[in-house]
């Protein structure tokens, strides 16, 4: 038995059956992360995946939300965008300043809520010391003249515009924007998120 062993550790199919392993969970990766693709839809740099969570989807569909959203509800339910890069296709950048504008009535149509989350590009929120880590419908955002709500994405409050203030991570960051039970326009996709426009 022990002959078997020694012969077995040396003749190299420890080696092959570790080289195997690597390069089969590689490509599971490059696949999962095609696909990904394949069914992501980008608009003004906000992207979604609009078919996680439905019956029917393949094993590669399903593997694929799973590694972009985890626990991820269907989009009837939940509709998730997320965004590394601002309107002009720059990556997001805590050394700058962003603005998210909402026309009048144009804020996300919901049954529900609708919350937008900063993260660091893993996803984990990082401390800020305003406490403030999301916005959405019942943060009492304030309105400007004409009915359009501005966000305001940056390191430091903004003069003024405090009440609408989210502040960014100091790095590169990514953003979340979620509604629950989202409204028509959403669901048949004649919404849409806005840019995220970087402040002059």
């Amino acid at each position: 038995m022990a002959n078997a062993l020694v012969w077995f550790s040396q003749s190299g199919v420890v080696q092959g059956l570790i080289l195997g392993a690597v390069l089969a969970f590689l490509t599971a990766i490059l696949v999962m992360n095609a696909v990904g693709r394949a069914v992501t839809t980008t608009v003004n740099g906000w992207s979604a995946i609009r078919k996680c969570g439905q019956p029917g989807n393949g094993v590669l569909v399903r593997a694929a939300c799973a590694k972009a959203l985890p626990v991820v509800n269907v989009f009837e339910e939940a509709a998730y965008w997320t965004a590394t890069v601002d309107g002009s296709g720059q990556t997001l950048s805590g050394g700058n300043g962003y603005v998210l504008h909402f026309p009048p009535g144009k804020l996300p149509p919901h049954d529900a809520f609708w919350s937008l989350t900063p993260t660091d590009t893993v996803g984990y929120m990082v401390e800020n010391p305003a406490n403030r880590y999301s916005v959405g419908d019942r943060s009492a955002l304030a309105q400007n003249a004409d009915g359009s709500v501005d966000i305001y994405l940056q390191r430091q409050a903004p003069s003024g515009h405090e009440q609408n203030w989210l502040p960014i991570p100091p790095g590169n960051f990514k953003l979340m924007f979620r509604v629950y039970l989202p409204g028509a326009a959403i669901l048949d996709g004649t919404y849409q998120l806005p840019r995220i426009v970087r402040a002059q």
